[in-house]
């Protein structure tokens, strides 16, 4: 999960060619030195979780409730759509490798998932109150991999078509589970379901908390920002404006569907185990889709409701953040350096990430242990100290470390 890819600027780089005594405009690819604000923009994400899976409930209002609201499902479709830039960093950015550096690339990432999978139906397994993404995040890899050649607009094309598709077959798909026996049928026959003890594909793929169908679009749109030149103040302004028109589109035609559809809001308060459904078009609070939701629900917004407005908005959410602190980290110095533990952070995510689950199984959450806002403040100081420290002697975190030793063997691929 590191970026670790040589300047593309040198000074051995030839000078541009004249015509007729004037330059010849050259089209230059995006420059591949590393992106501190990524790693900003990473560790708020790992943060954000920290604080939906920790932190006080939102409800306790004010600022610091609306801004807990905030991180809820944003943080974690932040985190997806990182891994999507991530993806194309192993594979080549800013142009994919071909031939045998390619199939060594798509085998790095085959052997990545693989382990992922593994390592997140392992977290599962200590029955904490996580939804653990690393198995779904594992998996939307293997998914989203055969698109890794892909530009940028075509990347954001099919970002955009699945956004618009896929949570109606998934909302078809769940409902189809309800009196039928072939969601039953495929775990049954899948292996995966029986040794890890769960649903396996079809909790991956449908039934879970990050199904693989509706969040391959952000893994997607992250690999079409990856093929951007993030370093031009141009790219990153249109970025951020990208960003702020899908956001107001996404949680702002869900407040209007939610208004114009008659009964919307008494349905869906009805239907779902969520004590409010007013703020249903930005909020986590309405609850989530079962296989019984009636079908307005589909007009929510809310961060992990699996409808198109939800990952519109919340893809939006996640660009203006990504070109927000690419921006920040370029132009202010000082500023950089005032953010260096949540970069460090970022630059060990899959370590920060798998030790809060550790932390959360061993100390628990409960209010009545500490309060969860000081528990909140000492996992988040905890892990920046830590990541801080580590970062100064070692590229890479612990597990990242070990997942790039075991993802060295695609090496010997022909």
């Amino acid at each position: 999960m590191t970026q670790d890819a040589p300047s593309a600027s040198s000074p051995m780089s030839p000078a541009p060619a004249l015509t007729k005594g004037r330059p010849l405009t050259i089209s230059r690819p995006p420059s591949t030195g590393r992106l501190i604000g990524i790693d900003l923009a990473r560790g708020l994400a790992v943060l954000g979780m920290y604080a939906a899976h920790v932190g006080p409930e939102p409800s306790m209002g004010g600022p610091l409730g609306f801004v807990l609201e905030l991180a809820r499902g944003r943080s974690s479709a932040l985190f997806a759509l990182l891994a999507g830039f991530s993806l194309v960093l192993i594979t080549g950015r800013p142009q994919p490798r071909t031939g045998r550096a390619g199939r060594r690339a798509v085998g790095r990432i085959l052997i990545r998932s693989v382990l992922l999978i593994a390592l997140g139906f392992a977290l599962t397994a200590l029955d904490t109150d996580i939804d653990v993404i690393l198995a779904f995040y594992g998996l939307t890899f293997l998914a989203v991999l055969p698109m890794y050649r892909l530009r940028a607009a075509t990347l954001a094309v099919i970002a955009v078509a699945g956004a618009l598709i896929t949570p109606q077959v998934l909302y078809a798909v769940r409902r189809s589970i309800d009196g039928g026996d072939w969601a039953d049928a495929v775990i049954g026959w899948d292996p995966l379901a029986r040794i890890s003890d769960t649903d396996g594909l079809v909790e991956l793929m449908i039934t879970g908390e990050y199904p693989v169908l509706t969040w391959m679009p952000f893994m997607i749109a992250g690999m079409a920002v990856a093929r951007l030149d993030l370093k031009r103040s141009r790219t990153r302004a249109r970025l951020a404006l990208t960003g702020a028109g899908l956001a107001v589109l996404g949680y702002g035609a869900s407040w209007l569907a939610l208004r114009l559809v008659p009964n919307a809001r008494v349905t869906i308060a009805a239907a779902t185990d969520g004590d409010s459904a007013g703020s249903a078009w930005w909020s986590d609070t309405v609850g989530h889709l079962t296989d019984h939701t009636p079908a307005v629900w589909l007009a929510v917004g809310a961060p992990h409701s699996q409808t198109t407005f939800s990952i519109i908005g919340n893809t939006g959410v996640a660009l203006v953040v990504v070109a927000a602190c690419v921006a920040a980290t370029r132009r202010r110095p000082r500023f950089t350096r005032a953010v260096t533990p949540v970069s460090a952070v970022g630059m060990v995510p899959l370590t920060a990430y798998v030790l809060h689950i550790l932390a959360i199984r061993v100390f628990g959450t409960q209010e009545e242990i500490v309060p969860a806002l000081v528990a909140l403040f000492g996992f988040i100081a905890t892990a920046m100290v830590l990541a801080t420290l580590w970062t100064r002697h070692f590229r890479r975190g612990p597990l990242e470390y070990l997942l790039h030793a075991a993802t060295r063997t695609a090496r010997h691929i022909e």
